[in-house]
């Protein structure tokens, strides 16, 4: 990689080594999204999963430059944002996974979430809504990198729509994604290239 296509990068991975996972080179620019494809099982939770650093692996992560072992693990996950198809929920009461909820009541209505689910126990929601809510929490950290895996597996077209304006909106306020999807159409939307992953290594390649 030129030292032109550093300066233009947001986030470099060069010689990724992790369980089951392996990726050679990548830059993703401001405001770039690249789509993560390939069959189930191929190492693409995974993949996001080292990048976030939220398991052990090899090789180096810049972010502006700066690289991931010069930062604090909490700090790295603030500034790359993971949002796993099934999130974790360490309380029942939503607000408690939210710093500010007040201040994301626009971004929930915005994702077509009614004002009141967030007094609503996480039980009692829905896989969509949860699905939904996971990402607002994300985004209120103001991530650098967003890391999404099928952020809309679990809903239904309006919902999927307002999503998609949302992460639209998001690029061209700057933030840089990688899209697990094995939606292509969404893809097609959002994306400008391709990783594919088969057998836990992961090339880029043109979108289909």
């Amino acid at each position: 990689m030129s030292e032109a296509e550093n300066q233009a990068s947001l986030l470099t991975v060069s010689g990724l080594r992790g369980r089951g996972v392996r990726l050679e080179s990548l830059r993703l620019a401001r405001g770039e999204c690249i789509a993560v494809q390939g069959p189930s099982g191929a190492g693409k939770s995974r993949l996001l999963r080292a990048i976030a650093d939220l398991d052990p692996c090899d090789g180096e992560i810049r972010l502006n430059g700066r690289s991931w072992r010069e930062q604090a693990a909490p700090v790295w996950r603030r500034l790359v944002g993971y949002v796993p198809a099934e999130a974790g929920w360490w309380s029942e009461r939503v607000t408690d996974h939210f710093e500010d909820a007040s201040s994301m009541q626009a971004t929930i209505a915005e994702l077509g979430l009614p004002g009141k689910c967030l007094d609503t126990p996480v039980p009692r929601l829905s896989t969509g809504e949860r699905q939904r809510l996971a990402l607002a929490r994300a985004l209120e950290r103001e991530p650098r990198v967003l890391l999404l895996d099928e952020p809309t597996s679990a809903l239904d077209p309006d919902s999927r729509n307002a999503v998609e304006t949302l992460l639209r909106r998001c690029l061209e306020r700057g933030t840089a994604m990688l899209l697990v999807t094995h939606d292509d159409e969404l893809a097609g939307r959002l994306t400008h290239r391709c990783l594919l992953v088969r057998e836990g290594q992961a090339r880029e390649e043109a979108l289909p």
